[in-house]
């Protein structure tokens, strides 16, 4: 059984670089997507570059994704709300793309999928004897620095199942966080409920906007929600934030509008909850911990 890690890139050659480095023993290959237009529509040049990752060259298979989904709806920069349509069918298609390589491999190797900031513990799973259809990390967030820690919040990026069970990437993020029990019978007709789930505790870290500031207004104006960021997340507004260790919206309460969510604090963490790679590299990463 071979191990496959799949992911998309923008330009987080950071997280590229610890997800690489923090999965490498566990994992066989890496599909990486990368599209020649943001989420937000703009043509934009390649900026993964496979030499930057001499150790894993051999591991990885890089995708490049050189137009557009058919199914764009018109709309203009004010509406936000088939503008951010058009972002959710960008990310579907670029993730979805990442199936066109599965071929390579046999139905019984194994497939993981999530953003590249949402990162694994696969420290304790056995893939051989896990029979369970598919597997859900709930992990930890943490924002701007790698031990700046959001509490009270489970955050289930990702997700994996073997590839015969494989149906997109876009179908494996929309799978329930939930082990449903016998009795229900409506997971028998549904795509997203399962009764045969394992939910792994302890399942890893989402390193979230470990960016500079002017690379997180960057990401902030070509993301899914780029048409509510774009008035509200100003440099000094992102400096604020970072400096007072907070973000500017609730994961707990339905986001109708950016500009109008609370201020949510941060908690510093030690070090000892943070991947090996990350604590023994605590000298090399010391612009990205408090």
């Amino acid at each position: 059984m071979k191990i496959i890690d799949t992911t998309t890139f923008f330009k987080e050659n950071l997280m590229m670089e610890v997800r690489f480095n923090i999965l490498n023993k566990y994992v066989d290959y890496f599909i990486v997507c990368e599209s020649r237009f943001s989420h937000s529509g703009n043509k934009k040049k390649l900026y993964f570059n496979i030499n930057d990752y001499k150790d894993f060259k051999k591991k990885i298979i890089y995708i490049i994704l050189d137009h557009e989904p058919a199914n764009l709806v018109n709309s203009s920069k004010k509406d936000t709300i088939n503008e951010r349509l058009n972002s959710i069918k960008r990310i579907a298609h670029q993730r979805d793309e990442i199936k066109t390589k599965l071929n390579y491999f046999s139905p019984n190797d194994f497939i993981l999928h999530s953003d590249n900031d949402e990162i694994p513990n696969l420290e304790n799973i056995n893939f051989e004897n896990d029979h369970n259809k598919i597997l859900i990390f709930k992990q930890k967030i943490y924002y701007y620095k790698f031990n700046l820690f959001l509490p009270n919040v489970n955050w289930f990026g990702t997700k994996g199942c073997k590839v015969s069970e494989f149906k997109s990437s876009t179908w494996l993020r929309e799978v329930k966080n939930k082990k449903y029990n016998f009795f229900r019978f409506d997971t028998f007709f549904s795509d997203f409920k399962y009764q045969n789930v394992k939910i792994v505790e302890n399942g890893g870290w989402h390193f979230s906007n470990l960016k500079s500031i002017e690379g997180l207004r960057d990401k902030y104006l070509n993301d899914e929600n780029h048409a509510d960021y774009s008035d509200v997340m100003s440099i000094d507004n992102i400096s604020n934030d970072i400096k007072n260790w907070e973000i500017g919206y609730d994961h707990n309460q339905d986001k109708k509008s950016i500009s109008k969510l609370k201020k949510i604090k941060l908690i510093k963490e030690e070090k000892y909850n943070l991947p090996s790679y990350i604590k023994n590299n605590f000298v090399k990463y010391s612009d990205w911990v408090v």
